[in-house]
This record gives C-alpha cells, structure tokens and sequence, in this order.
C-alpha cells in the first residue's frame, strides 16, 4: 500500500468516525451512571458508537479515537498551526497528549467493572519533527502488562508513510472506583 493510498484510508475512516460520534451524545464527560457496570472496553466502543460523549480534548487538540479493541487503542491527530511551537514545528507536548491518550486508553480497554487507573509515569521520546507536509498522524497504544496494582503500555505515533515521529510507555496504577 502506497504512502497515498494508506492516507487516504485513514481520511476515510476518520470521516466515518466522525461522523457517527458527532451524530450521538457529542462531546462532554459521562456521567458516573453512565459507566456504571461497564468494562473499560465497554465505555471505549460506546463512545466509538456516539453512544457516550466523547472527551473535549479531542477537539481542542485535534484528534480522535479510532480504533479500539482490548490491549490497543489507536489516536489519529491532525497536526495544525494552532499547535506550533515558537520555532514553528509541532510542540511535543502535542505528541505526548496524543501517545498518553493512545497509552492510556489502551490500559482503559483492560479494566474490569468498577477498576479505574491514572496515570504514574510518561515517558515520551521524540524522533523526528512533524513538519508542514504531514496531513495526519497516528498514536498506537498497546498494553504490555495489566495486572492488579499496575499497568504498563506502548505507544509509537506514525505518519501514514510509516515514518515514526515518537514512542512512549507509561506505568499506570491501577484501583478500585469509589
């Protein structure tokens, strides 16, 4: 698959997306009711449904969920000049926002009714400046370990062509919702 084709695969998919969750509840928080008795992957594939809102962030920053399965979860972002840097490339507090929604959903899709987890440690390593030219991006988390106390993930964010911009791992704990 060619650099082009893959883009346009990816447009494609973000169009249908977008679309069905700005059909749905919209943007917001759920309400605790909401969540109530689901799993973490339950939550994310509703909100991939427009069946719960979807977080703010998303729109400040430019990126959406798009896919998500249990262990993974895919971001795609549209670097834009609203997220330039004084040297006019793209801040990397942007890659990181991007690579810890990747990480920590991925983790999220692991948790069982009534677990929750934050986030206790990201580490983000950038590798190549994302110029002009790059139309999108993608941050792919996986879950490395899901345990009782604590989780730890793997992000990398790519441009269609494959070229990686960055990688990441965070240490998540993990705990009981109150």
């Amino acid at each position: 698959m060619t650099q082009g084709d893959r883009l346009e695969q990816w447009l494609a998919q973000e169009r249908e997306v977008a679309q069905r969750i700005e059909a749905g509840v919209g943007c917001g928080v759920a309400k605790p009711e909401q969540v109530a008795g689901r799993s973490g992957l339950e939550v994310m594939l509703a909100m991939l449904r427009g069946e719960l809102p979807w977080p703010p962030i998303a729109r400040t920053l430019d990126f959406q969920l798009m896919e998500v399965e249990a262990g993974r979860a895919v971001f795609q972002g549209t670097p834009g000049p609203n997220h330039l840097n004084p040297m006019g490339s793209v801040h990397g507090g942007w890659y990181a926002t991007l690579l810890d929604s990747a990480l920590g959903c991925s983790v999220h899709t692991m948790m069982p009714p009534g677990r929750g987890y934050t986030t206790a440690e990201l580490g983000v390593n950038l590798v190549k400046s994302i110029g002009p030219k790059v139309q999108r991006v993608r941050a792919e988390g996986k879950v490395l370990h899901c345990g009782r106390q604590l989780a730890t993930a793997e992000a990398r964010l790519v441009g269609p062509d494959g070229t990686l911009y960055a990688h990441a791992t965070t240490t998540c704990l993990v705990f009981e919702m109150k």
